[in-house]
């Protein structure tokens, strides 16, 4: 009798539990919202689309824009990779993912570089920021502008990092611009986001997107990106063939099933895709409105503008009464070289529009060009084409043997202006050897001579380092 009372008294208290949780409310499992975008790299064609213009948290998505605009900043010549940069307390003191710098920590520019694009380190972009810019928020600024010129018209920036603050929204559509830009702007930058690992100086730090990377054939990058605001996000690219496609995803609701998602995404972008395609790159940015508005323009900042070039003015040689006078047919001659060497560095897409002037005038931003000297005796072995000094840097590379010393000054041109970023300060020689005239770049670092090679034969170009001596 008692076991059957007892029997009779749970079954009650079961009922009265199911009521109670009747009456409560239901909960909802929450789950960042989901857009997705997927185009052919090639000629931006989008292939699919949902939710893509839905303004939406980016997250880590963010220091794509962090690094184009880097980038930007180097190619432009108001910093370099070498840079050392002094770490700031807010920098410190971003939360996680960081490097784990120290306030007053002493680091080159380019380990902030990889910390960013490899470890997803927000200390490194706020670092990044400050030394581009000045501070973060100036930073902000710049990338606002940045976005505007590149048509992400729904895209608005506060920080550097991509954590969650009101008012930093991006789209899948602008995310998966962005990365096509990284691709074609700066394809010497590009490899970054395929390393597996990558040594900061202080650690060495895997890769945010290392599972996708090593479980899908052909991809090669670009960006992932957690809050619990945004979700798990990630812009992937991935090349098979002669078919390159770029798939964003916002909102997964986890590293595993977002990863999933844009590999059925990716496999949907190159089924879709012609096997063949004319190549049509995005447009460089074209900034309309510098100078005349601080938050387009942080202030402080000069953009140097040069006009496109026409002719190519023959330098004066320095004085020397002792030098025999070079023929007015040698130095017309001379000119005309260096004018079609400028021509060629133009033609193959070296010298870039950056920049109009608000009263319609096209305006080039480049690296000013070195003044070439004239040699003072045609005929002498050894002729120095730039003033510089090697800074006590022994090495330097070849580029190539040439039947004469003019072949050999178009392409010791040619090759400087198209890799400004490591030979802007070697020392450019024309040599005459017992195989004709060797063109030679001396006056580098063993490493740069080596990253200038590397450069150079991706290019196809041909480079050979040069030891001491």
């Amino acid at each position: 009798m008692e076991k059957r009372l007892g029997q009779i008294a749970r079954f009650g208290l079961f009922l009265l539990a199911l009521t109670v949780l009747a009456l409560l409310p239901p909960v909802q499992a929450h789950s960042a919202p989901y857009a997705a975008m997927v185009i052919d790299a090639r000629t931006g064609e989008v292939l699919h689309s949902r939710n893509a213009d839905t303004r939406l948290h980016p997250a880590s998505l963010t220091k794509m824009m962090t690094l184009y605009v880097t980038f930007e900043a180097i190619r432009n010549g108001e910093i370099s990779l070498d840079t050392v940069v002094k770490i700031s307390r807010k920098a410190a003191s971003e939360p996680p993912s960081k490097l784990g710098l120290r306030a007053g920590q002493k680091i080159k520019l380019r380990y902030l570089i990889r910390a960013a694009a490899v470890k997803s380190a927000n200390d490194a972009a706020t670092a990044l920021g400050e030394a581009v810019a000045g501070s973060e928020a100036a930073f902000a600024r710049r990338m606002n502008r940045t976005a505007r010129a590149l048509g992400m018209s729904r895209t608005s920036f506060k920080n550097a990092h991509g954590l969650t603050e009101k008012g930093h929204m991006s789209t899948a559509r602008d995310m998966t611009n962005m990365g096509r830009h990284l691709f074609f702007d700066y394809p010497d930058y590009y490899n970054l986001f395929s390393r597996r690992t990558t040594d900061t100086s202080v650690r060495k730090v895997s890769n945010t997107n290392i599972r996708f990377l090593n479980s899908y054939k052909g991809a090669d990058g670009i960006k992932t990106g957690y809050t619990s605001a945004a979700g798990f996000n990630l812009v992937a690219s991935a090349r098979r063939g002669n078919e390159r496609i770029i798939a964003t995803v916002f909102g997964g609701v986890s590293t595993a099933s977002r990863n999933a998602k844009v590999a059925e995404l990716l496999n949907l972008g190159f089924r879709r895709a012609p096997s063949q395609a004319k190549t049509n790159k995005p447009a460089l940015p074209v900034y309309a409105d510098v100078g005349s508005d601080s938050t387009n323009h942080p202030a402080g900042k000069t953009l140097r503008l040069v006009r496109a070039v026409k002719k190519s003015i023959r330098p004066v040689a320095r004085p020397n009464n002792a030098a025999p006078a070079l023929s007015q047919e040698i130095m017309l001659a001379m000119a005309q070289d260096i004018q079609n060497a400028v021509s060629q560095a133009q033609a193959s897409n070296d010298v870039v529009v950056n920049a109009s002037l608000p009263t319609g005038g096209d305006v080039l931003a480049m690296a000013p060009v070195n003044p070439i000297v004239l040699p003072q005796e045609l005929q002498a072995p050894e002729v120095v084409t730039r003033i510089s000094t090697s800074g006590g840097r022994h090495w330097g590379i070849n580029v190539g043997h040439f039947n004469t010393r003019y072949d050999a000054e178009r392409v010791l041109l040619k090759t400087a202006l198209r890799e400004l970023g490591t030979l802007d300060e070697a020392l450019r020689k024309v040599v005459k050897s017992n195989r004709g005239y060797e063109a030679n770049f001396v006056g580098l670092s063993k490493d740069l001579a080596a990253l200038a090679c590397r450069r150079l034969s991706a290019r196809d170009m041909q480079c050979t380092p040069l030891g001491p001596g």
